[in-house]
């Protein structure tokens, strides 16, 4: 009886079975090194904005709480962007004729509000609720990083679902007393495992995993 198959089919069946698993496990490497890369992520890039607004000027120069622009963050799922309005309330009398402000001049003159770009941007099915989180006594710097020292606003974090569960399983590593929500370059006194426990149970700040918490 002829033989049917080349003696050295065996060979190259091992070496295309063990290539095919080599190369897929190369390529699933890659694709979750690639979804949780910076490119992807957007984290550490600078948007585009109408006005080259200035958190560390802003913040850390004038002392300007992150309340007076952000003025539902206390009351509402949205933090909010301040309007021409609260804008002018300063440059109405400074930087009056300064060139970078012209569009918000122009705002001022058509009432057209400005489009600034959202550095922190979630999908639309995730449900984020800032003043919940003020409540809680997790702090703004948690999430956006030192805003006060940022000339140009940058996504500090990834904002993906691994990153939120971190706190949600645990949150006593990342909550802080109330009245230090805003500050920025907060240190914990005494230890954060120490007064972490302490205030989870005063606010009533229990790990939250359930998919209902954040997809509704």
């Amino acid at each position: 009886m002829s033989q049917l198959f080349h003696p050295a089919t065996n060979a190259l069946s091992r070496f295309l079975i063990v290539g095919a698993l080599c190369g897929v496990a190369v390529l699933s490497t890659l694709a979750y090194a690639y979804f949780r890369s910076d490119y992807f992520t957007h984290s550490a890039m600078v948007q585009q904005q109408p006005i080259p607004f200035s958190h560390a000027h802003h913040v850390s120069g004038l002392g300007i709480e992150c309340q007076y622009c952000h003025t539902t963050v206390e009351v509402s799922s949205y933090a909010g962007v301040p309007n021409t309005e609260t804008c002018m309330s300063c440059h109405s009398q400074i930087w009056t004729n300064a060139a970078y402000l012209a569009p918000l001049r122009e705002s001022l003159r058509t009432g057209k509000r400005l489009r600034w770009t959202r550095v922190n941007d979630l999908p639309d099915y995730v449900f984020f609720n800032h003043s919940i989180h003020i409540r809680k006594g997790i702090g703004c710097e948690s999430c956006h990083g030192r805003v006060d020292k940022m000339p140009l606003m940058s996504k500090a974090h990834s904002l993906q679902m691994g990153w939120c569960l971190d706190c949600h399983r645990d949150p006593a590593k990342f909550i802080r007393p109330r009245e230090e929500v805003y500050s920025m370059g907060y240190v914990p006194n005494p230890s954060q495992e120490v007064l972490g426990p302490k205030l989870v149970a005063a606010y009533g700040a229990r790990p939250k995993t359930d998919c209902y918490t954040c997809h509704r």
